[in-house]
């Protein structure tokens, strides 16, 4: 069975600016927040995952996007190193939460953030640098993490609004990926055409997060409002599923951001 760890949305708001995304002056409905977390979480279980949870932290409201939290890889995880100081207080209650659960931890001084920036497909680890992640992390990744098992294929984002890779393309299986190719440069096109079939997600869905997706065997979850893009999942043979993220969109994440596979 699969498992997700998500972070309950207890002080979750948009306090700071970080990404384009943010405004401080476009609050959080914390209760509408609320229930759209949970409507993620029951749709993930009723997918056939399993969830589980790290205690929120008052002061930390962006530690509910857990991908962020590090990157995970057989019985270890590559804990983040946050680019901004507003976030780089959550390292220490992940790390505490791989550690209680029995991850062997690596830590690293580059910046890194988790699998926001770093998604597997196949025997491929596609990777992202420019905005959050330091290129020369993925060499040390490789040798100390992957060694020989896989490649990384890493891509520089150009477009601010797709700070994370994980907003801009999703791996749906071995073969296939959704991404917003305006979000990368033209190399990596010609780069990830050669190892996966890309499936282009237009600006206007790219914009609602329809990227930002969790996969479960044949279960796709997208945010409300990208009807193309569910169409075009549909017809790949997945089952898609729409969940409303408008709150947690104020911040700059959406169905994927507040998850992160275990397993």
């Amino acid at each position: 069975m699969k498992r997700i760890l998500m972070c309950p949305p207890t002080y979750f708001e948009v306090s700071y600016e970080i990404n384009p995304w943010m405004n401080r002056d476009n609050p959080v409905d914390k209760n509408k927040a609320l229930k759209q977390w949970l409507t993620l979480k029951e749709t993930i279980e009723h997918c056939g995952a399993a969830v589980e949870t790290v205690e929120p932290v008052e002061g930390l409201p962006d530690m509910v996007f857990t991908a962020n939290a590090g990157l995970i890889y057989k019985e270890s995880v590559w804990l983040s190193q946050f680019m901004f100081p507003e976030r780089q207080k959550e390292k220490q209650y992940f790390e505490e939460w791989f550690r209680q659960a029995k991850y062997q931890v690596i830590v690293d001084d580059l910046p890194f953030e988790g699998a926001g920036d770093a998604l597997f497909a196949g025997n491929h680890l596609i990777a992202s640098y420019g905005f959050r992640t330091d290129r020369q992390v993925f060499d040390r990744i490789q040798a100390v993490l992957l060694k020989d098992d896989m490649k990384i294929y890493a891509s520089k984002l150009t477009n601010p609004r797709f700070y994370h890779l994980d907003t801009t393309l999703c791996p749906l299986n071995n073969d296939v990926a959704i991404w917003y190719p305006n979000a990368h440069t033209k190399e990596t096109g010609r780069e990830l055409n050669k190892i996966l079939t890309m499936i282009d997600v237009a600006e206007e869905e790219a914009l609602k997060f329809a990227c930002n997706a969790v996969v479960i065997n044949e279960n796709v979850i997208l945010p409300s409002g990208c009807p193309d893009t569910a169409d075009k999942i549909q017809r790949l043979g997945f089952h898609v599923h729409m969940v409303d993220m408008s709150e947690f969109i104020k911040a700059g994440g959406a169905c994927k951001c507040l998850t992160l596979a275990l397993n």
